[in-house]
């Protein structure tokens, strides 16, 4: 390639790795001869030259859900941004798994390692705190992080959301989960916090499928409370994709949201505000979770250090839009 640009090798090698670093018109010569070789670099070799692999591992409990679409957008777009490239790794939420990943990351020599949650075995967080790398743990709120947590308390969020529906007069509240992950215990336990302390004509109806949360399991969930003659007058569904089947199965059956049941979601996913009618959700501020991630490890990894604490807690909105009102049963 040096011979067909009619550079050194070294001037070939500083362009791949600093464009800047070299003239327009020589970076022109360079990329051109790229093009027409189809070259690849050889990353291996890089990584033992200079002791750096230029990549992230990503820790997510699943590929399949789009709750984590936006969070792994604001990653990406961080870490392409600053050279880096991003592994996705899939725990599929099991803690084994996730020590698993965890092994297999470091053993690819990343750089830092950014997982969701804060609940590890043991030897997960041996590994990470040994590892000597930035680790960023989101979505939740940790006692006693490993080194960087960006999320929010769960457990308030399902607490405060469970109030909104009380405050609009409802007595008679649902909560429906599919899988229950780590994080919707905790908004479950929120929920039947709020529920206990409304007093004792506030009965918690809890409606769960372990199966992985879609649009199809909310309107499964939704069947399952109208065929046990259960229809609350307010359902708080552990995320957007229930809430949004809960909403499918309520129109093609009869009955109208929010003037029979009204239903809440969780998370604010890119559908919310545009569904019909529009969702009434709790904003966890999925965005800006992976960007404050990706950029705290960019910091890091620059050797800055963050001006604020090593926890940051994003906390979340309530958006009260057309799939909630006043109890008018």
């Amino acid at each position: 390639m040096a011979k067909l640009a009619k550079v050194s090798p070294i001037t070939v090698s500083r362009a791949l790795r600093k464009p800047d670093a070299v003239s327009p018109e020589l970076r022109q010569r360079i990329d051109a001869a790229v093009h027409k070789l189809a070259y690849v670099p050889n990353l291996a070799a890089s990584r033992l030259a200079s002791s750096r692999s230029h990549s992230v591992g990503v820790i997510v409990p699943t590929l399949y859900n789009v709750i984590f679409a936006e969070y792994l957008r604001a990653l990406h777009e961080v870490f392409l941004n600053s050279g880096f490239q991003v592994v996705v790794v899939n725990s599929r939420y099991s803690q084994r798994e996730e020590e698993q990943a965890i092994r297999t990351l470091l053993g690819q020599r990343v750089e830092a390692i950014i997982i969701v949650g804060v609940d590890h075995t043991p030897m997960s967080r041996h590994l990470l705190t040994q590892s000597k790398i930035p680790v960023i743990e989101t979505f939740e709120l940790a006692d006693n992080p490993i080194h960087i947590n960006i999320g929010l308390s769960q457990a308030k969020a399902g607490r405060d959301a469970t109030q909104f529906l009380i405050d609009l007069g409802h007595r008679k509240i649902g909560f429906v989960v599919g899988q229950q992950d780590i994080r919707a215990a905790a908004r479950l336990s929120g929920y039947k916090e709020a529920m206990e302390k409304a007093g004792p004509e506030y009965q918690p109806m809890v409606t769960s499928i372990p199966q992985h949360s879609s649009i199809a399991l909310g309107s499964t969930l939704l069947v399952s409370l109208v065929n046990h003659n259960e229809i609350p007058e307010a359902l708080f569904c552990n995320d957007d994709n229930l809430a949004m089947g809960a909403i499918m199965k309520c129109r093609e059956i009869g009955i109208k949201v929010p003037q029979d049941i009204s239903i809440l979601g969780f998370h604010d996913l890119e559908f919310a505000a545009s569904a019909s009618p529009s969702l009434s959700t709790v904003s966890t501020r999925l965005y800006e979770i992976g960007k404050l991630a990706a950029e705290a490890a960019v910091n890091e990894l620059s050797g800055k250090r963050l001006d604020v604490s090593t926890q940051i807690d994003v906390g979340y909105e309530i958006f009260a839009r057309q799939s909630t009102g006043k109890n008018k049963r």
